[in-house]
């Protein structure tokens, strides 16, 4: 389906009004479009996500733009997990591998079956599902058999519990007149990173009343003999249960894996029977399994040429993760837990709940796809789409619903806890899906730095070194990167406290979390989950923007952590103009004084801080604050942009150098980019400063940083810009993802659209094999440059073209209208290397210096 068409119909349908009811509404009335939305994918990444929803249940397509049965699935990190499909036709006994590589334990020379192949259709992908279909052709007939696998990791921004639930859907369709039986096996690689525990396992019946009709499940569960609590093996979880659930008439059977496969073959069924000699995950690899047979004379479902099975699979983790919290060291239970006592209560909730969380995800995807085509293009709807679950799957939501709290680990790179620079690249998403998501991620940190377990004055890097620790740094020595958290925080601090002021005009408003008549708040906890019903849907979240009580909720958040805020404000007042050798979010590229997008992002953290001192009602601060930033934004330009002012470079006295200032966006934002002249001479004056650059005009609102920095960075990325993206500065030709759309963000609409297309490029070419990287080569095979970052939650970032059209009460965008693209038509293009060559000679035959 032509996604222009789509696009129109849903606005047909849905109109002129904002209401999310109405949204709502219209996107059910169209969901039988919805394997229509999914087929419009374009783009073809490299891996794709399969059962995506934390750390540890986070199961991946290995080679999406291979066959599905060529390789097994994958934990994100590359580790093969056990998990195998089989078709089967009965008439013709002929077995046909589509997920996993089942193949291998089958003997294509035993007499009781045949094994071949079936014609692949491809994937396809939205936000919160992956579909791979299937064509089986049978020997002499022509009649065709579809079966679609369709994995639903719902992202549900209206219902945080929903969010919160281990586990995701797995249906498998058939459309076709002719008899086949379908197999899935999952085996004990889910739950342990070492291949040689011994796991055990039990298969649980339970019934329920489901449509007015007695029901039930039939469940394998399945984990480590003995758990070790908090502790993990190549990144997964050595603790917790894997529940796999099918309806109770499926057949079942656990045991040797090639003994299951092969009389699944022979026969099309299983034994209803368990192996109860529990061994070692690959002692005689043992897997649990179903079975379902579908009849085309059967007359139950004749009515409907398709059919359909539905199977669960979770991870159900309690206790999740150590907290040093106010109280002292806390062992975190999940946030289900206080709505479901029970495992089994989560299990059939989640069971009976598919079509509302179907419905739900829908509804956000749908949004996700008109609003990406809007302020992107096509090639940026499925960008966000894949992003989407990459995002979530390096999350966990603890504690309860009156102290919510949303935990992060670094996936791939530290493995720390709730990292502030890679929550900064990841909030676009969460301002753009949920802002409160955003409230439950900071909360850890300010509750454990606000109680004194942090002795450094500058905003800790994370709250613990490998995940699920989140124990703290008492001793003051973790990865030091003092400017970048502080800035980080105090941005993020703004950004949130403005998207509670609902309606005003520095919010960031989401289409998910409307306006109420109040917020409801304990006296020490700001922020509760208090859930109601939304129509016929139980578990919604009440709206995050308050209405006219939202200035207040807003207040009271700032103030009860307000000596935070100052305090490391106070740090960047003395050392973001001037940053001293210190690394940046971008380690990776090594320790370097003096940076100059670094020390942009100081100098906006101040800025951010009159912002919230004025929420705080604190007018000396906020006079004080912004004078200050108004000075260094000044100082900055004459310290960090090149002598023809043509660029930035990359640090103050590194002439000859130039870089990404992406921290510009947090400018435009915070909407400080909306600003006219009038505070700008008026911190001028105070400070008895000169104006830089006085050649420059200026418009009506001419922004806290220049307008024209905007542009000359804006033509620079169009000068600079490679084959497969933006480079992230001087010394390499690789890429930051996060950070090359907070630059396109802010980038002329040309620029922007051009260096789109060449992400949009990288995506379908990269010879990288993991999930998404944030980081690339933007040349060659776009693979890996040396260090391997992967599934990374930072790809958030991708979301900073959405986050930014509803910023500012949605003139955000308006207020970059200045940006022109005239350096797109120029005939001949910047000389790059020569100007800075230029520059390097000049400063040098000047013996300039700082």
């Amino acid at each position: 389906m032509n996604f222009r068409i789509f696009k129109a119909q849903v606005e047909t349908l849905v109109g002129k009004s904002s209401s999310t009811m109405r949204l709502v509404s219209a996107l059910s009335a169209i969901a039988v479009f919805l394997p229509s939305v999914v087929d419009a994918s374009r783009l073809t990444p490299p891996v794709l996500p399969l059962i995506v929803r934390n750390p540890y249940l986070s199961t991946w397509l290995s080679d999406a733009r291979g066959k599905p049965w060529e390789s097994w699935p994958m934990f994100w990190t590359g580790e093969h997990i056990g998990f195998s499909v089989l078709a089967s036709l009965p008439h013709e006994r002929t077995a046909y591998p589509l997920l996993g590589r089942p193949q291998d334990a089958l003997n294509p020379h035993d007499e009781g079956y045949n094994v071949s192949y079936p014609v692949y259709l491809g994937s396809k992908y939205d936000a919160s599902t992956t579909n791979l279909s299937y064509a089986i052709h049978p020997h002499n007939s022509s009649k065709q058999l579809e079966i679609t696998l369709s994995f639903l990791s719902p992202i549900t921004p209206t219902s945080t519990l929903r969010q919160s639930i281990p586990a995701a859907y797995l249906t498998v369709y058939v459309t076709g007149e002719t008899d086949v039986d379908i197999y899935l096996d999952l085996n004990g690689q889910w739950v342990s990173g070492d291949r040689g525990n011994k796991i055990v396992w039990d298969l649980e019946h339970s019934r329920f009343e489901e449509g007015g009709k007695e029901a039930g499940l039939k469940s394998w569960l399945f984990r480590r003999d003995v758990e070790q609590i908090f502790t993990e093996t190549r990144d997964q979880s050595e603790w917790g249960t894997l529940v796999f659930s099918a309806p109770a008439d499926v057949r079942h059977e656990a045991g040797l894996s090639s003994e299951l496969r092969q009389r699944f073959s022979r026969t099309g069924t299983l034994q209803n029977t368990m192996d109860d000699h529990y061994r070692g995950i690959m002692d005689e690899e043992p897997v649990f399994a179903f079975a379902k047979a579908f009849r085309a004379n059967d007359t139950s479902s004749k009515a409907h040429r398709t059919k359909s099975v539905m199977f669960t699979i979770a991870h159900i983790q309690n206790p999740v993760v150590q907290f040093a919290a106010a109280r002292g060291l806390t062992q975190l239970r999940p946030l289900w837990a206080s709505y479901m006592p029970q495992p089994s209560d989560l299990i059939t909730f989640h069971w009976l709940d598919y079509e509302h969380a179907k419905e739900l995800a829908f509804n956000y995807s749908a949004q996700l796809a008109i609003d990406a085509y809007k302020s992107g293009a096509e090639d940026y709807v499925d960008i966000v789409a894949v992003s989407a679950r990459q995002v979530m799957g390096a999350t966990h939501f603890l504690g309860t619903p009156e102290d919510p709290l949303l935990f992060m680990k670094e996936i791939s790179s530290d493995g720390n806890t709730q990292t502030i620079d890679v929550i900064f690249p990841a909030f676009p998403f969460f301002l753009y899906t949920n802002p409160r998501w955003l409230a439950y991620l900071l909360e850890p940190l300010i509750e454990h730095m606000l109680s004194g377990q942090y002795p450094n004055k500058y905003a800790m890097h994370d709250i613990g070194a490998s995940y699920p620790n989140a124990t703290g740094h008492p001793d003051g020595n973790d990865e030091y990167m003092p400017v970048e958290e502080c800035g980080n925080i105090l941005i993020m601090g703004l950004a949130l406290a403005n998207s509670i002021k609902y309606g005003t005009n520095t919010s960031v408003d989401s289409i998910w979390q409307e306006s109420s008549s109040y917020l409801k708040g304990t006296d020490d906890k700001v922020f509760p989950l208090n859930t109601g019903s939304d129509s016929y849907i139980e578990y919604i979240d009440e709206p995050w923007n308050g209405g006219p009580q939202s200035l207040k909720q807003a207040q009271k958040w700032v103030h009860r952590s307000y000596r935070l805020w100052k305090q490391w404000t106070s740090y960047l007042e003395e050392f973001s103009l001037r940053p001293h050798n210190q690394l940046s979010t971008d380690d990776f590229a090594g320790w370097l004084a003096l940076q100059t997008n670094l020390a942009l992002k100081g100098i906006i953290g101040i800025k951010a801080m009159a912002g919230l001192a004025e929420i705080a009602g604190m007018e000396a601060d906020v006079k004080h604050f912004d004078n200050t930033s108004r000075v260094y934004i000044q100082k900055w330009e004459e310290y960090g942009i090149s002598r023809d002012k043509t660029h930035a470079k990359l640090a103050y006295d590194w002439f000859g150098s130039w870089t990404t200032t992406y921290n510009l966006y947090a400018d435009s934002l915070l909407c400080f980019h909306l600003e006219g002249d009038d505070a700008k001479e008026h911190a001028l004056r105070a400070s008895d400063q000169k104006q830089i650059g006085g050649g420059h005009k200026h418009g009506k609102h001419s922004g806290f940083v220049p307008q024209h920095i905007y542009q000359l960075q804006s033509d620079w990325y169009y000068a600079v810009r490679q084959k497969y993206g933006l480079p992230l500065d001087s010394r390499h030709l690789y890429t930051k993802t996060d950070w090359e759309f907070f630059s396109m963000a802010v980038a002329a609409p040309r620029v922007r659209a051009d260096i789109l297309e060449s992400v949009a490029r990288w995506v379908n070419e990269t010879s990288t094999d993991r999930p998404l990287t944030d980081l690339h080569s933007t040349v060659g095979t776009g693979g890996f440059p040396g260090i391997s970052f992967f599934a990374r939650p930072v790809i958030g970032g991708h979301f900073a073209f959405l986050t930014l059209e509803r910023a500012c009460g949605g003139k955000a965008m308006d207020g970059l209208n200045f940006l022109n693209d005239d350096v797109v038509d120029k005939e001949v293009q910047m000389d790059v290397n020569g100007l800075l060559e230029l520059e390097a000679l000049e400063a040098w035959a000047a013996g300039e210096e700082l």
